[in-house]
């Protein structure tokens, strides 16, 4: 194995969590990072929005139903994926205050395919709610999302995890040798394929194509989101086939998170055409028709509208063309 001069560090134990004077509680380093990257997604994805007409500040009720889902889902994916770590005998499987139990979230297992998944459905409930249109919203969402998974994981590499099989190249990423994720029987100071770091870099190239494309192709429809599923799928694709921890359930010889990455890109490929055929042209609004927000500055004063009567007639007595304009105008009510 190569030397680890040449190699990536880790960080150590007592970088996975931060304590704090007078706070009784550990704050864990890795939902700090997840918070930031939540809360930059949210702010991109509602200045998107607010530029295409949406209230703002509706962000905000979009992001408690799908923080909330996105978690629970996250967190079912993962026990249903690693069933043996919850459910063998002798496990505190349901007990919420015993550790390994299914509810014990602040010890980590959370699967990136539940929380998209659980996430997904919150948009939608609040799209109901708020009147939006879910591929608005969604294609809103698709780069930012895309970046807060860049910045979400750091927090693995904080916490070790979610690195790949051994390798030699100079990049390597050093892991501490008691960690449970690496098999028994390998050599000590072996260096492991740094996976954080290669989806950091996807991600990252991942937002420029979409904002590319999108600017391109005018993309809208949920056709930004589609090129989110493709470009994540492919990737995770990839880098969950030389995990070294992959879940327990295979299909022919497959890790069930490769054929979850496999199963976005259909879903985008399926998508992006599905969407392209049924709505060639723009949306009209990101709101369903009779639920638009009308910004208070909208409203029509009884004076201009006074004054807008008079230009309905020219100086030779016949409509003029701004007359005409205003009068063929749509109301919004």
């Amino acid at each position: 194995m190569s030397s680890w001069v040449a190699s990536i560090p880790s960080p150590g134990p007592e970088w996975q969590q931060i304590v704090l004077p007078f706070w009784p509680y550990r704050i864990q380093t890795y939902a700090l990072i997840i918070l930031v990257g939540i809360i930059i997604a949210a702010a991109w994805t509602s200045r998107r929005l607010t530029k295409r007409g949406a209230e703002p500040g509706v962000i905000l009720d979009i992001l408690l139903w799908a923080v909330v889902l996105g978690i629970v889902g996250a967190r079912i994916y993962h026990v249903l994926t690693h069933p043996g770590d919850y459910f063998a005998a002798g496990h505190n499987t349901w007990n919420p205050f015993q550790p390994g139990s299914v509810w014990a979230i602040w010890e980590g297992g959370n699967a990136i395919f539940g929380a998209l998944i659980g996430g997904a459905i919150g948009i939608w409930i609040a799209c109901r709610i708020s009147g939006l249109r879910f591929w608005s919203v969604a294609d809103a969402l698709a780069p930012a999302l895309l970046l807060a998974q860049a910045i979400g994981r750091l927090g693995n590499y904080f916490n070790q995890e979610l690195f790949g099989l051994p390798t030699n190249v100079p990049w390597g990423l050093q892991i501490d040798s008691g960690n449970k994720a690496i098999p028994v029987g390998l050599p000590e100071n072996t260096l492991f394929q740094p996976l954080f770091l290669y989806e950091i870099i996807w991600n990252v190239i991942g937002v420029l194509v979409i904002l590319f494309l999108e600017r391109k192709l005018r993309l809208q429809w949920g056709k930004t989101l589609a090129v989110y599923l493709i470009w994540y799928g492919v990737g995770r694709s990839y880098l969950e086939s030389i995990r070294i921890d992959p879940s327990e359930f295979t299909f022919l010889g497959i890790p069930s998170n490769v054929w979850a990455a496999f199963a976005a890109v259909v879903l985008g490929v399926v998508l992006f055409i599905v969407q392209s055929r049924r709505h060639p042209g723009l949306e009209p609004s990101v709101y369903h028709t009779g639920r638009e927000w009308v910004r208070p500055d909208a409203e029509v004063d009884s004076d201009d509208t006074d004054s807008d009567d008079e230009d309905f007639v020219d100086g030779d007595g016949e409509p003029s063309a701004s007359a005409g304009a205003k009068a063929t105008s749509p109301s919004r009510g």
